[in-house]
């Protein structure tokens, strides 16, 4: 209900106050619907479901517009004193320190995180709740970055890194990250640490773009690409992150990452930004993902068939 201008929504157990409700994070205008702060914390309360089991366990990096799109952008690591302290918390090390991040492990955290003007949440890779802790991740990702708006790129090089991960024995669930690009993610066992995965991360792409050299490219300078798309994998490494699934992004219209299958990222009315604030729980609910892998894979094996394949 509201009450002197703001919103009291319940979840569980727990009652999370949404000050200034009413607030415009995203403009509408070009096209483009206008969103509250009130929209925002009704979408993550109805994708709640689905988002949270990809969360739970994780440091987040939390991206806040307090004074909406027009205002200036927060990137936040350290968990602030005020917040509840039902929120869970994890102690990381960092250089000379440590940081504490929130992590989101229920729908009441995702509801203040809301009403802090949080609109998107960045994932670790890796969880404090696995054998190995921080140190070794139970996700590999892929980004893949298209130097312009051109889907087709995307589509493509896609299903050229697919195949190669096929041949690894390393099936992967597509993600679109609401900007440009996708997230090809692949279930690890949490075995290897982030020197492994990234290292076989960056051979992998090494060898995609050999197969593909005028299409593909890991040149980590914009300037050296050329029109290729880049094939990202800096994201597997220690305290980096990655787009959490179904977090809304901070661009007009309000779009958001959403799991994919193979068949929608393979059809041409697919795009980064297809899915938005107003209907990513559509999408959520078909459960995309329902086919893929349950356990992690280990990269022994297809360490193994790479070496192989590379001679």
């Amino acid at each position: 209900m509201s009450d002197g201008g703001a919103l009291t929504l319940r979840a569980g157990r727990r009652t999370v106050e949404i000050r200034r409700p009413g607030k415009v994070l995203f403009p509408g205008g070009g096209g483009a619907k206008e969103y509250t702060k009130s929209d925002l914390a009704d979408y993550y309360r109805s994708v709640a479901p689905y988002m949270l089991p990809h969360l739970r366990g994780r440091p987040l990096m939390l991206e806040r517009r307090p004074d909406g799109l027009g205002g200036p952008r927060f990137m936040q690591k350290n968990t602030p004193e005020h917040y509840p302290e039902w929120i869970t918390r994890a102690e990381v090390a960092k250089e000379g320190g440590t940081v504490t991040h929130l992590v989101c492990d229920d729908t009441a955290t995702l509801l203040h995180l809301a009403g802090q003007a949080c609109v998107t949440l960045h994932r670790w890779l890796s969880r404090t709740d696995r054998a190995g802790g921080l140190g070794h991740p139970d996700r590999l990702v892929f980004d893949l970055d298209p130097p312009g708006d051109d889907f087709a790129a995307v589509r493509g090089a896609a299903g050229r890194l697919r195949e190669l991960l096929d041949e690894l024995g390393l099936p992967t669930a597509p993600m679109t990250t609401g900007s440009r690009g996708l997230h090809l993610v692949i279930p690890l066992d949490g075995r290897h640490d982030f020197d492994e995965v990234r290292r076989f991360a960056h051979e992998v792409a090494e060898f995609a773009v050999s197969r593909h050299p005028d299409r593909l490219t890991t040149a980590a300078r914009r300037q050296d690409r050329g029109d290729r798309l880049y094939l990202d994998v800096q994201r597997n490494a220690y305290a980096q992150t990655a787009v959490a699934p179904y977090s809304v992004r901070a661009l007009p219209g309000a779009p958001v990452a959403v799991p994919l299958t193979w068949e929608q990222v393979d059809d041409p009315g697919t795009d980064a930004r297809r899915w938005t604030l107003a209907d990513a729980v559509d999408q959520a609910r078909t459960r995309p993902w329902a086919g893929a892998p349950a356990r992690g894979r280990s990269l022994k094996a297809a360490m193994s068939r790479l070496a192989a394949l590379r001679g």
